[in-house]
């Protein structure tokens, strides 16, 4: 699959409208210079179908480049194929996409123009592995490499880390965990207490960005706002609570607080999901609690393991 870049946008602000231009600096792990949705995190590039757009303009839209917040215009290749983990060369660039579709908090000016918007089903989202210039016209080559290691997202729930008025230790420390365990941290972010956000974060991360495992880290005690477990509850499609049983069993070893934890591990499709406490001491706690069946149980999941069963020699 070979393809071409028709356009490249972006905006300098949040908000506005993606502007066209002829060429773009792409930075490694950040995404286009000067653009308002660059940073570190897992969606630094995004890119529509060309065709799809065109064929969109059919339904009598006017749209131009950049009208749907696309950062990329590919034509010749085949979004539908694409999947999660797929690594897409442009000239010195290679970007991997890191998620398909997204959800639409705020509709756009073109949904409310013609009732519909293509980015949250076609839209595909990336983050940059190597740096370079992308200019009109360069091909687009499909890489067949994929990294197949299991893939992480971490979630830490604070409304005082999501202010910047607390430092996260514990995200971090899992992140640090799993990547020194040969895992895939696909993406580490920090959310305030609301159940909305946190239930629409976890269906991204499973459904759209098809993360493994996903780690949450803060929202389990007693006190109103946290509400983890209630959002994790929420986009279970089935219950896991064997893991969630084990830390608070191991956990009363070392402080008989550990049964205030409400903590829950459910699987939502193919992805798990495991609720952590909010303090480093706990998470360090948990993780070793969990860590050794852990694999064992991803792999099942996927389809690579089928023994469950004690092996006793």
């Amino acid at each position: 699959m070979a393809g071409k870049v028709k356009a490249i946008c972006l905006s300098k602000k949040k908000g506005t409208a993606k502007i066209p231009v002829e060429k773009i600096e792409v930075i490694e792990n950040y995404g286009f210079k000067n653009d308002a949705h660059a940073g570190s995190w897992h969606r630094q590039v995004s890119l529509l179908s060309y065709e799809t757009r065109e064929a969109f303009k059919q339904m009598g839209s006017t749209v131009e480049d950049g009208s749907f917040g696309e950062n990329l215009l590919i034509s010749g290749i085949d979004f539908n194929a694409i999947e999660v983990g797929t690594c897409l060369k442009i000239g010195d660039v290679i970007l991997e996409i890191t998620q398909l579709g997204k959800s639409c908090h705020n509709h756009c000016a073109i949904y409310h123009q013609v009732g519909k918007c293509i980015m949250p089903t076609n839209g595909l989202f990336s983050r940059v592995l190597k740096g370079g210039t992308i200019q009109l016209n360069d091909s687009v080559e499909v890489l067949k490499e994929k990294d197949k290691r299991l893939r992480v997202a971490i979630l830490t729930l604070s409304d005082k880390g999501s202010q910047g008025l607390r430092e996260d230790l514990s995200g971090p420390y899992i992140q640090d965990y799993f990547k020194e365990r040969g895992y895939y941290v696909t993406s580490y972010e920090i959310l305030p207490d609301e159940q909305a956000l946190i239930e629409q974060a976890l269906i991204n991360l499973s459904d759209r960005c098809h993360n493994d495992l996903i780690i949450t880290t803060g929202g389990t005690g007693l006190s109103m706002r946290d509400v983890t477990p209630e959002a994790t509850l929420k986009v279970a499609t089935r219950n896991v609570p064997g893991i969630s049983e084990a830390i608070r069993y191991e956990s009363m070893k070392y402080t008989n607080r550990a049964m205030l934890s409400r903590g829950v591990s459910i699987l939502r499709n193919q992805t798990l999901i495991i609720n952590l406490p909010g303090s480093l001491k706990a998470v360090k706690e948990s993780l070793d609690i969990i860590i050794d069946p852990l694999k064992h149980g991803l792999e099942i999941l996927k389809g690579e393991a089928h023994d469950c069963a004690r092996n006793d020699g």
